[in-house]
């Protein structure tokens, strides 16, 4: 019925659009410089993806060698992309998993080893190796979350009890129903 290529196809698909609603949503509630900067950013994929399809159906001449080459460059993608609830370093420097969301560590750890399982079935390397480094990465969030959990509680109390309020916070309280800010206090 369905061809493990037909499944990748499917899940490349519904993983594009997704995507597609994300970038859109955010461009639609963000302010014009955020925009501008994902623009940019897209445009730059863009043209990335651009040239190297050009260089790979030019320059290599073998199905597995153009598999090879761009395999290689989608597994260092997945890696990053595990990688980047990582890049936000204040975890461990303030001690606080304020700014990392818990779901994003969970599901990216589940997706990492999910994937990891399949791609052990046939072994599929352009697969195992960046979905298995995603399960240890997605595992070292957990473990950074389980770590700085209390202190960060214990932080947001004693920023309440001093009058302080996050920009989160702040941001919340003037939110109307529709989800349009009025305005935002200068703390």
């Amino acid at each position: 019925m369905f061809s493990k290529d037909d499944a990748r196809t499917v899940v490349g698909v519904i993983g594009f659009i997704i995507e597609i609603v994300y970038l859109s949503l955010f461009l639609i509630f963000s302010d014009s410089k955020k925009r501008l900067r994902l623009v940019v950013i897209v445009v730059a994929e863009c043209l990335f993806m651009a040239v190297l399809a050009l260089l790979v159906l030019t320059l290599a001449h073998s199905t597995k060698l153009r598999s090879t080459i761009v395999g290689s460059i989608c597994m260092l993608g997945n890696i990053m992309m595990y990688a980047s609830p990582l890049s936000v370093m204040l975890v461990i420097s303030t001690r606080s998993v304020e700014y990392m969301p818990f779901f994003l560590s969970l599901f990216s750890f589940l997706n990492g080893i999910s994937w990891t399982a399949y791609a052990l079935i046939r072994f599929d390397p352009f697969i195992v190796a960046p979905n298995g480094m995603g399960s240890l990465l997605g595992l070292a969030q957990l473990l950074l979350y389980a770590t700085f959990y209390k202190s960060t509680k214990r932080m947001m109390a004693e920023r309440k009890a001093q009058g302080e309020i996050g920009l989160a916070e702040k941001v919340g309280a003037d939110t109307h129903k529709n989800g349009h800010v009025s305005h935002v206090n200068p703390v």
